[in-house]
């Protein structure tokens, strides 16, 4: 059996939490994410599916590559919501008839009645968070710079 030592060290400050950008940004992500529970739950809507709504309420329809490359999702993980989301009758999936590759995803009358349902959660989100109005728009835009740096 190795003899390790347990004796916190200090001689490598780059693996403290604290030294890491990666840790505040996920805590925050969670807790944000969290407060929208109380809000969405009443509409039987997880995170994932409201954002997903939002991103469809825009223009009514979407292939699904189209939401996975706005929503930052991998397929793996926006196939099983679509298929939830479709079941609910919120939205319609189709093929296309040129390549079956892609599928487009459109916003069902029910799906439409969300929306109205949803209207006020970014007001209601707004009192949720304990920053400025000038605040939030600095983090949206160092937020999205650091995300269109991630792009491919």
């Amino acid at each position: 059996m190795a003899d390790f030592e347990q004796t916190p060290k200090d001689d490598l400050p780059q693996l403290q939490l604290d030294s890491q950008l990666c840790f505040p940004l996920y805590a925050a992500s969670r807790r944000l994410v969290n407060q929208y529970t109380p809000f969405l739950k009443p509409l039987g809507l997880t995170y994932t599916q409201y954002i997903v709504f939002l991103a469809l309420w825009e223009s009514g329809s979407a292939t699904v590559g189209d939401l996975c490359r706005r929503l930052y999702l991998d397929n793996g993980t926006i196939t099983p919501l679509l298929k939830k989301m479709e079941e609910a009758e919120y939205i319609v999936r189709t093929r296309s008839r040129q390549d079956e590759r892609v599928v487009t995803v459109t916003v069902t009358e029910k799906g439409w009645e969300k929306r109205q349902q949803a209207k006020d959660i970014p007001f209601q989100m707004g009192g949720c968070l304990p920053l400025t109005h000038d605040d939030v728009f600095t983090l949206y835009q160092l937020l999205r710079k650091l995300l269109q740096n991630f792009e491919p």
